[in-house]
């Protein structure tokens, strides 16, 4: 007879926010996730649930459908929409299961539901399940901070779900702003990341507006990651390429070298094995009649701010 396979458990210190407006349905939700281990929050309302999040930055927010003023639906746009979404994944709780109403959940940036009255074995493994998944997508998130990348995420209806912190400084320009308005992609973007959904990454093309050129990264749960940089970077490639007679890979090589980024960077950057950046680099050193990176990131830099 084969071992039980463990049941995954919450991660420790996992705090959750339970938005509702029935005393009864807080009671009893927070008794079972406190006796499972979590941190529970809990908010009579919206606005109140809102200032808790923003305020605290929950693992999880269990959200009720119906509630008098501003309704859950409202409640989980406001949470994700804006230049700095709440990344804690939300989970409705509602006695409605019309698929219309399923889907306008969904749509407003929650990622799960369930039904009216809780079923707690059922609620905790929802939990589990949105907590492990939320926490991996941050690593995630974390190391393409630490490596420098502009990368941003969409959710499917076109709305900014999260950014690196280089990416969220690009639209904050003008230019930014008008590539993705109040937090959502523009129409032009918009169309361009639904056709993404079903292409291979190799066959997407980039998508070039407002002196910005975004190129598919692939698909996350529920989101479309793209990254993003300014069309002049381009040019100063181009500008290297025909300065020091490199290929068009080198010149990118050359390019990130300016940039400070070491050769593991680069290769994260430009999705490239970091062999085959060691090797791109003894071609951009032996054109240039340079024998260190630093002497070749000094002259490509004079060359581009000349």
């Amino acid at each position: 007879m084969l071992p039980e396979t463990p049941s995954p458990v919450l991660p420790a210190r996992s705090i959750a926010l339970v938005i509702d407006d029935a005393p009864e349905t807080l009671g009893l939700i927070s008794s079972a996730l406190e006796e499972n281990g979590m941190t529970v929050l809990v908010a009579r309302s919206g606005i109140e649930g809102i200032e808790l999040a923003r305020r605290v930055r929950p693992d999880v927010i269990l959200l009720d459908a119906l509630m008098p003023g501003m309704d859950g639906f409202e409640t989980c746009r406001i949470l994700k929409g804006g230049p700095s979404p709440e990344p804690a994944p939300v989970i409705f709780m509602t006695g409605l299961t019309e698929s219309e109403h399923i889907l306008k959940g969904l749509g407003a940036g929650g990622v799960d539901y369930i039904t009216k009255p809780v079923v707690v074995d059922e609620l905790i493994a929802r939990i589990i399940t949105h907590v492990l998944n939320a926490r991996a997508i941050a690593s995630a998130r974390s190391a393409l901070e630490h490596a420098g990348q502009s990368v941003l995420a969409f959710a499917r209806d076109g709305r900014l779900a999260w950014g690196s912190p280089g990416a969220l400084g690009l639209l904050e320009t003008e230019a930014g702003r008008a590539l993705v308005p109040r937090g959502r992609a523009a129409a032009g973007l918009a169309a361009w990341l639904a056709g993404l959904v079903e292409q291979p990454i190799s066959a997407a093309r980039p998508y070039e507006a407002e002196g910005y050129i975004l190129k598919y990264l692939g698909q996350g749960p529920g989101e479309t990651m793209v990254r993003i940089r300014r069309q002049q970077e381009g040019g100063c490639e181009a500008r290297l390429a025909g300065s020091f007679g490199l290929t068009d890979r080198e010149a990118e090589v050359l390019f990130w070298l300016t940039r400070g980024k070491t050769n593991r960077d680069i290769a994260e950057i430009l999705e490239l094995s970091a062999r085959t950046v060691n090797k791109h680099l003894e071609q951009v050193f032996h054109k240039m009649g340079v024998d260190n990176r630093t002497s070749a990131a000094v002259i490509a830099d004079r060359m581009l701010n000349h």
